[in-house]
Order: C-alpha cells, then sequence, then structure tokens
C-alpha cells in the first residue's frame, strides 16, 4: 500500500497561482500580506468540537492549482488553520498539481485565527477541521460551473448517486476525492499525524469506494462517520469534512 501511495504522489513546492480569471483583488493582498508574517507554530487545543488555537495560520487565497471558495468567508477570517494542516494542504495540493497541471480545486472553510465557535459548524474549532469542496465533472471533463458561488455552494444538493439535482450531467468526481484523501494521509502521517475522521454524506460511500481510488482508501484505517443526523448529512453532498488527528 505505502509504495502505491508514494507512487502517486509528485512532489514539489509551486505555491503561486495560474488561473487568472480569479484574481486576488487589493484587499485580499493586503490582508494576506498582513495575517500571513512572523508565522510560527501552531498549538491545537481541546478538540475540533469544543478548543481553541494559538498561532493559528492563513491558508493562502489560492495557490498553483486551488482557490478559497469564498472572498467574503476569506476575509471574515475563516481560513485559518494549524500550521501542520496547512503543510499537509498545500503538499497535497502540490502533488495533484504535478499528477494533473490543469485541474484545479476549490478548499472551502477551515478554523478562526484563534479557534472557538465557528458558527454554522458544529466543529472546526482547533484549526484541525478543513472542508473541501466536491470535484466535479460533466460528460467525463472537469465541471467548473458551481465552484464560483460562494457560501451558496454549501446549499446546493447531489442525489445519492453523487449527480447535480438540477443537472444530471453534472457528477461528482470520486475517484478524485478518493486519491486527495489518500494523499491527505500520506503528508499527515509523514508529520506524525494522520486522518481522524471524514466526513461525508452516508448514502455517496458507496460511490466513493466503487472507484479505484476508492477500493484502496476503503483498505486503510481512515474513519469514515457511519451514521450522521438527517440535516447533518444532507449538508455533506457537495464538501468532503477532514478532521486531522
Amino acid at each position: 500500500m505505502i509504495r502505491f501511495i508514494l507512487s502517486i504522489i509528485a512532489f514539489g513546492c509551486a505555491n503561486s497561482f495560474s488561473q487568472d480569471r480569479l484574481n486576488v483583488d487589493q484587499e485580499i493582498a493586503q490582508y494576506m500580506q498582513r495575517k500571513m508574517s512572523n508565522e510560527t507554530e501552531s498549538i491545537s487545543t481541546g478538540s475540533v468540537s469544543n478548543g481553541g488555537l494559538i498561532n493559528g495560520v492563513l491558508m493562502p487565497y489560492k495557490g498553483e492549482n486551488f482557490i478559497y471558495f469564498d472572498r467574503d468567508s476569506y476575509l471574515e477570517g475563516r481560513a485559518f488553520l494549524n500550521s501542520m494542516v496547512r503543510t499537509v494542504v498545500l503538499n497535497s495540493y502540490d502533488s495533484l498539481y504535478k499528477l494533473m497541471p490543469h485541474r484545479y480545486f476549490c478548499i472551502m472553510e477551515c478554523s478562526n485565527e484563534k479557534g472557538g465557535d465557528f458558527f454554522p459548524h458544529r466543529t472546526h474549532q482547533n484549526g484541525k477541521s478543513v472542508d473541501f469542496m466536491m470535484p466535479k465533472k460533466r460528460n467525463g471533463k472537469p465541471y467548473y460551473g458551481l465552484d464560483t458561488l460562494g457560501a451558496a455552494h454549501y446549499y446546493i444538493r447531489f442525489s445519492d448517486e453523487g449527480r447535480y439535482a438540477r443537472n444530471p450531467e453534472i457528477e461528482i468526481d470520486f475517484n478524485l476525492i478518493a486519491q486527495h484523501i489518500l494523499i491527505l494521509n500520506y503528508y499527515a502521517n509523514k508529520l506524525g499525524s494522520g486522518i481522524e475522521k471524514v466526513i461525508i454524506k452516508i448514502e455517496l460511500k458507496d460511490e466513493l469506494f466503487a472507484t479505484s481510488y476508492g477500493r484502496l482508501l476503503k483498505e486503510t484505517d481512515i474513519y469514515f462517520a457511519k451514521a450522521l443526523s438527517p440535516l447533518i448529512n444532507s449538508l455533506h453532498d457537495e464538501h468532503y469534512h477532514i478532521d486531522f488527528k
């Protein structure tokens, strides 16, 4: 398993952004400059549902192949992470860029700068929770038409088979999700951590594990939530939530 994971990892440190159609405006650039200076190692306290964050670090608004999903959320200070988790996430995007340089991804909400209550989320309190937008495809090709909805993206709906409710031609790329989770877990393990829990709509797990990378993912010891309240379950059909150890 380890050798196979290594074979799908591409190493690199590319952190500039090539998606010119989504520009970083002056306000975001100034915010990043102010908040990303004099960074030190983070300390997470408590749990993801009752905790805090010391020396939280800001996720870049964008990179070679990723962008934070919502400008307002970013400027409201909701894109902070434990420094270890940020390293893991950035390394995963670097590897995906080496593997598929023309594919880009959206990262969603993280934590407050000092952690704590993160309405409306029940977790995300100590810098070790991250929401990742579902990568999508249409007719077998990457599809980004729903990726610029901002916070409204949390409320779009997909069927239990992973097809967009308003247009079944648009579907979730489950194989790519499984590949990303495997890469995230690899880098987390390298730093002495790992993935504590993955939350995805319960009905979507069969679709995820049926893919080629999904079968490998199922062989790992990564824990996937087995039961969720109806509300929480319904809200995890358009993103996958990961808690890191």
